[in-house]
């Protein structure tokens, strides 16, 4: 098989890339070794960006998620028991984020596909890359016990952070950054409503806590836990009662409980691969980078590498030039260094650090309380939040 782009990862980055592609009239096919039902069953993020919800309206899958997305224009921060809210929307001059779950997100891509009837191969196993230091890249899988293989111009790496792409990079081109965060989010998703109409960032001395949502039934809520937590250690009840020790009166009368229908228990990291690009093989997504979902940057970051990307392949091919494929992992890599340090800090900033004491608390307290009465304060944190535009910097 000849395309002009192969895609490994049928997540939001590799659905959303060959979307672009096939907007331009670029040849794209997408090989994802797991099933759609598996893809579309892991539940993550589901605050967009302004430069986001942008990048979906321009790839035409837009129209579901300004119906049934939630506009938000800021966001409370809850510490020593009180609330305060973080005015994004005045702070910024009218920038909004969109509370709109990756898995709608990665429905509403697989759906636009699969209407164009573009080539999508789903459980591949054996997937490989070859070849991408020459101008004839290959990968191979296999598919119902036959082998294939996809020659290409580019291929770009979206399968993740435990994907062939970035695992293939050969070990003396290639540099890994990484901190690993001494706790976890033990992540409950239910059928109730939202405890309040914006997400809730919770510091308190039982540990971490966030109030978020999926849609005005539908509510995501996550706890701070040690790494050696498992799920089966906390039924549903447990969660609940620790979650009301967690909040300020207000919400505790307003929580509305009921069974989970998801839950899990995730680690944190940072992590950064350099470079982004090998040859003709290109990283994006989690396949470059991890960020803690404190800042909720993990989508928005595999958006924006898409956007880089599609651009640089569609000057490639409308106007032959290389240009935006050689400057595609310098341009990257500043604006996720940023938003890698955003999100180190808000996560420094509102978790309990074990072994760190009271003193630890006393500090993250001072620096909230300079937050939320200092208006460069707070226009930095909202500044960060809202996301910062594409050309920041440049």
């Amino acid at each position: 098989m000849r395309t002009q782009v192969a895609i490994v990862g049928a997540g939001p980055s590799g659905l959303l890339l060959g979307q672009l592609l096939h907007k331009a009239g670029i040849d794209a096919i997408v090989i994802e070794r797991q099933s759609p039902e598996y893809v579309l069953s892991r539940i993550r993020a589901g605050v967009l960006e302004q430069v986001t919800v942008d990048v979906l309206d321009e790839a035409g899958v837009g129209a579901r998620m300004h119906r049934e997305g939630l506009v938000h224009g800021g966001f409370d921060l809850l510490f020593k028991g009180e609330r305060h809210r973080i005015d994004m929307s005045r702070l910024t001059g009218g920038k909004n984020v969109m509370v709109y779950g990756q898995t709608e997100v990665t429905h509403d891509l697989m759906d636009a596909r699969a209407a164009a009837g573009l080539t999508t191969v789903y459980e591949a196993s054996n997937v490989a890359v070859h070849d991408f230091d020459t101008d004839r890249p290959r990968v191979t899988y296999e598919k119902d016990g036959v082998k294939h293989e996809v020659v290409c111009d580019f291929i770009a790496g979206c399968d993740g952070f435990h994907g062939v792409c970035r695992a293939s990079a050969p070990r003396n081109a290639i540099r890994e950054y990484e901190k690993i965060y001494p706790f976890g989010w033990l992540g409950i998703l239910s059928d109730t409503p939202p405890v309040h109409h914006e997400l809730i960032y919770v510091n308190s001395q039982r540990g971490f806590a966030l109030c978020s949502q999926r849609s005005t039934t539908r509510s995501r809520y996550y706890l701070q836990v040690p790494l050696t937590d498992k799920v089966e250690d906390w039924s549903d009840e447990a969660f609940w009662q620790e979650l009301r020790m967690r909040l300020d009166p207000a919400a505790r009368e307003h929580l509305v409980t009921g069974p989970s229908i998801e839950k899990s228990v995730a680690p944190l990291r940072s992590f950064v691969t350099e470079p982004l690009r090998f040859g003709r093989m290109f990283l994006a997504g989690d396949a470059g980078h991890i960020v803690p979902p404190t800042g909720a940057k993990g989508l928005n970051l595999a958006a924006t590498d898409v956007k880089y990307l599609s651009q640089a392949f569609i000057e490639f091919y409308a106007d032959q030039t290389q240009a935006g494929i050689d400057s595609y992992s310098e341009r990257c890599l500043k604006r996720i260094w940023r938003a890698e340090r955003f999100s180190w800090w808000f996560t420094s900033l509102m978790h309990r650090f074990p072994g760190e004491g009271e003193i630890a608390q006393k500090f993250q307290e001072a620096e909230l309380d300079y937050l939320i009465h200092s208006e460069a304060g707070s226009r930095t944190i909202a500044e960060n939040y809202v996301g910062l535009p594409l050309d920041f910097g440049r």
